[in-house]
């Protein structure tokens, strides 16, 4: 479908599943909200969790915090497009609103870890752009999780030892952003973004314009 006014025109498109993950403290959930605020075609999936939520938190904003026994009925009736045990919690994606809205040309963004990307991967290969997010050092890494100030010293130090093995998973992704520099890194993540939206699989919207422009017919200048 092609929609145009004056000076505009509109070509369909399907929408993108945009993947950031990092090991916690890296940054991938401040760029995700900054992106979110800016950028009102895109809409953050919002994941179900086994874990506790924290003070920060709000139920059906962040996470939808749900039982155990919940979360295993929507992965046994494979109502989520991916799933993941991290930290000794589950998370997934809910399939449901996530196919409605790229049906609709609407963006899906997912802050994710590298077990939930590989399955999305798997399942809506042409439709993910991955973006793993680094940190410079990782007594920088330490710091933020200190200074973030929402997990216990032992939470905070099994982070740090997660964050290791989730780091050798940066091969495994589109792009790779250090984030030494919040507003270069957020800049980054921005143009990446521009230019999957203009990949021509994604736009089916313009084998119809292409048509209507070659059937147009040129207007003669009226001075001849």
């Amino acid at each position: 479908m092609v929609s145009s006014s004056d000076s505009t025109v509109q070509i369909a498109r399907r929408g993108l599943m945009l993947v950031i993950s990092s090991p916690s403290g890296a940054g991938k959930s401040t760029i995700a909200r900054t992106l979110l605020d800016r950028d009102k075609n895109i809409s953050l999936s919002v994941s179900v969790t086994t874990r506790a939520r924290r003070q920060s938190e709000i139920d059906g904003i962040h996470y939808h915090f749900i039982s155990k026994r919940e979360f295993e009925r929507l992965r046994e009736t494979e109502s989520l497009l991916e799933w993941a045990e991290v930290h000794g919690n589950f998370y997934g994606t809910p399939r449901e609103p996530v196919e409605t809205a790229m049906g609709e040309g609407r963006d899906m963004l997912f802050d994710i870890d590298w077990q939930g990307a590989e399955q999305l991967q798997d399942k809506m290969k042409a439709d993910v752009v991955s973006i793993f997010i680094l940190p410079p050092t990782m007594t920088e890494l330490q710091s933020r999780l200190h200074r973030r100030a929402e997990d216990t010293e032992d939470v905070i130090q099994t982070r740090l030892l997660n964050s290791r093995s989730e780091i050798e998973h940066w091969r495994d992704y589109d792009y790779v952003i250090l984030n030494d520099d919040l507003q270069a890194a957020f800049d980054a993540v921005e143009a990446i973004v521009k230019a999957e939206r203009v990949r021509r699989d994604r736009r089916h919207g313009m084998f119809d314009f292409v048509r209507s422009l070659l059937q147009e017919e040129p207007s003669l200048p009226t001075h001849l």
